[in-house]
């Protein structure tokens, strides 16, 4: 179909006026910085943690279903990343646009002692940390990631999305994947199994965790257990729940040496996903420079909203380029 000179200029304004006007809407200056009251998240504590990575294929399992993370309408079979044709369950090194989730490995030296930094070992678990003010929404142009306003649940519009992938830089965290190997590419991350809750369910990862290492409930629940554990005597045994932070059911176990610290409980203003372990958190791959009570929707905010600006200068600049353009081509014709 062609255009001519004068629906191109008016396309063009058009488009450069609800540019400039989205700047007037400053969506990260709008950001929630306290938490909902009804907010879920997830307590990991690595000292229970043997390993066994039932949470990683339990998340690929549960979120190929419909509405789940990994599902999507043009994926012919779910995400396993089979690697040979004996179908051989896949082995991931990193979270990707097939993997949400993953259980890594820390060592040094002779790797002789669980949950001690030197001459020991320690399992870690990744995943979106769900901020309380996440930076990934507040960069986002089209709002194809939201916050859930009654859980906290940071989720993906996957029908919004257009492909910028702010929301891979902005995370301060480095979470968010993208699918780079596919034909319609989409924005890959943990939603805490969102899609389960109105079954009576929880995140996956929680509920076919053996030891208690993942425990889900709301976040005001999970905080006061972990500082609880903080404050357990090395040694002693301790009934750790399973499942979720109110079970019933408990797991026994003698009480490892906690790093005092529950990261997430601060980090970047604070999220939905914390942790405990016996290593330093800079030791199992957390960055240490994420300052406390630090909202990083105040920062990308100041970046972010250049754009719409910039786009309508470059439409702009186009539009009259190319009426130029066309007026000397036609001026050389005749």
């Amino acid at each position: 179909m062609s255009m001519n000179r004068r629906d191109f200029l008016k396309t063009a304004a058009a488009g450069s006026g609800m540019l400039l006007a989205s700047q007037a809407m400053p969506a990260g200056a709008a950001m929630p910085k306290e938490l909902p009251p009804e907010a879920v998240g997830i307590l990991y504590d690595a000292t229970l943690c043997i390993g066994c990575k039932s949470c990683m294929v339990n998340c690929k399992k549960y979120n190929s279903e419909p509405e789940g993370a990994l599902h999507s309408s043009r994926r012919i079979s779910p995400p396993y990343e089979f690697s040979t044709p004996e179908r051989i369950w896949d082995d991931p090194h990193d979270l990707s646009g097939k993997t949400l989730n993953i259980i890594k490995a820390y060592k040094n030296g002779t790797g002789a002692t669980k949950d001690v930094a030197e001459n020991g070992y320690s399992f870690v678990k990744q995943h979106c940390l769900h901020c309380i003010t996440p930076a990934c929404v507040s960069v986002c142009p089209v709002g194809a990631l939201r916050k859930d306003p009654s859980n906290g649940v940071v989720y993906y519009v996957e029908n919004r999305c257009i492909g910028c992938r702010y929301c891979l830089l902005a995370c301060p965290f480095r979470i968010p994947r993208y699918e780079w190997d596919t034909a319609f590419p989409q924005v890959r991350k943990c939603q805490l199994c969102r899609h389960r809750y109105a079954e009576g369910k929880y995140s996956a990862c929680c509920e076919f965790c053996p030891t208690g290492a993942s425990i889900f409930g709301k976040v005001a629940d999970l905080r006061k257990e972990a500082e609880k554990r903080l404050t357990l005597k090395t040694g002693d045994q301790y009934d750790f729940p399973l499942q979720t932070v109110g079970s019933k059911d408990k797991s026994r176990r003698t009480v490892s040496k906690y790093i005092n610290h529950i990261y997430g409980m601060k980090e970047a203003g604070g999220t939905q996903y914390m942790l405990l372990a016996g290593v330093p958190f800079e030791l199992l791959g957390f960055d240490k420079n994420i300052r406390n009570d630090e909202f990083f929707p105040d920062f990308t905010w100041a970046y972010i909203s250049k754009i719409p600006a910039v786009i309508a200068t470059v439409l702009i600049g186009g539009a009259a380029t190319w009426a130029f353009t066309k007026g000397k081509n036609k001026d050389k014709e005749k």
